[in-house]
């Protein structure tokens, strides 16, 4: 087993996007299990919490919501254009950034569609 550590970089709104995201999902709901099927991935879930707790200094700080706010907003705008909007898991999945349509487990470059 090849137990190499990796660097994930994130932006600073990504990061905290993302740690409130986890928050939620690990503190907030009584389901987890239910979210996360495999415990396998409980593992890195938990790392990577406890690495963006220990580094943001914005979950500490009283005006933390409207600061996650702007940061949330701010990468809607980077997604998307700069339209406020963001794809629910009852919207059309082909109207999100091509980003999330990338299949897993392939050899394709980022620009390959895989259509010839």
């Amino acid at each position: 087993m090849d137990e190499e550590a990796i660097t994930i970089r994130l932006s600073r709104d990504q990061a905290f996007v993302l740690s409130d995201w986890l928050h939620q999902v690990m503190f907030r709901s009584d389901d987890l299990a239910g979210i996360v099927h495999d415990s396998a991935v409980w593992s890195p879930i938990y790392a990577l919490s406890g690495a963006l707790e220990t580094t943001l200094s914005e979950v500490f700080l009283p005006d933390y919501r409207t600061r996650l706010e702007e940061a949330a907003a701010r990468l809607r705008a980077s997604l998307y254009g700069g339209a406020d909007e963001s794809t629910s898991p009852d919207e059309n999945p082909t109207a999100a950034p091509q980003a999330h349509q990338a299949a897993r487990g392939t050899a394709q470059s980022p620009g390959e569609s895989g259509h010839g």
